[in-house]
């Protein structure tokens, strides 16, 4: 696996896009188009990040411009082989806001996620950034449905620690069915198999047990998991999912322990076999 910094740099270019934000029932509020511009320089070894948001199209002026300059990352940031990342809260603690940012990146293609949470610990806002290179003939993906999902995914997991650890991948496995209105999951890796059943909602399941949790289907084949609330006296995970084709989903997780700490974040490439 390469340096977080140069898997961070699988990301520079312009990209052309737009937040959208999302109730957390999975309802397209509103979008504002963005150019993102992430320019190395000094020989990569200084990026310079530039943000720019328009009221209505990329012709007018910016309604907002920021501009960073990065050499070095965050601790809460980890960057995968492809470029995909996340990053978010270290720790959840009572009364204050608690996020999570993925990013995934393919070719000219980026999809970017953002949930957040309130100050009574509940799921209360997301944002999807969908970005295309600009100068490139690369095109959204659908919608993502129950039927894009459904069959057998085998794929290999990477996960970065907290504690710095080295990385570990292990293999992974997940079958996903549906019976009448409800989806069946069982999810493998290593020696452990963890099934799951949630009820079908149009674009949202619901799943029931200890921790209510409640998947949302969104535009360009993206994916949000999260609990309904989150706790820092109980172990939790909040996960995003991007359907780059037909046959290959990428998903990323960040990991919280039973004190409300960031632990790991885990970077998942699947391929579906049926």
């Amino acid at each position: 696996m390469g340096s977080n910094w140069e898997n961070f740099l699988e990301n520079l270019g312009e990209w052309t896009g737009t937040f959208t934000q999302v109730s957390i029932d999975g309802e397209v509020l509103s979008s504002t188009p963005s150019i993102l511009t992430l320019a190395g320089l000094e020989d990569n070894q200084l990026v310079k990040f530039r943000l720019r948001r328009f009221a209505n199209n990329t012709d007018e002026p910016p309604t907002s411009d920021r501009v960073q300059e990065y050499r070095s990352l965050g601790r809460q940031a980890v960057f995968f082989d492809t470029g995909a990342f996340s990053k978010g809260s270290l720790q959840v603690a009572p009364f204050a806001e608690f996020g999570a940012e993925y990013g995934f990146v393919s070719k000219n293609r980026r999809s970017r996620l953002v949930q957040l949470f309130d100050k009574q610990s509940n799921f209360a806002s997301l944002t999807l950034i969908r970005e295309i290179r600009s100068g490139t003939a690369a095109t959204l993906r659908p919608d993502l449905t129950v039927e894009q999902l459904l069959g057998k995914w085998v794929g290999v997991a990477c996960t970065c620690y907290a504690d710095w650890r080295d990385p570990t991948t292990m293999q992974t496995s997940l079958a996903i069915s549906q019976v009448g209105e409800s989806l069946q999951q069982q999810l493998t890796f290593g020696d452990r198999t963890i099934s799951s059943t949630a009820r079908i909602d149009g674009n949202r399941l619901h799943f029931a047990g200890t921790t209510p949790r409640k998947i949302l289907l969104l535009p360009d084949g993206a994916s949000s998991n999260t609990p309904l609330q989150i706790s820092h006296r109980q172990p939790f995970f909040v996960e995003a999912g991007w359907l780059l084709s037909s046959n290959q989903r990428q998903r990323l997780i960040r990991n919280y322990n039973d004190k409300g700490e960031w632990i790991s974040s885990t970077h998942v490439i699947e391929d579906r076999l049926n």
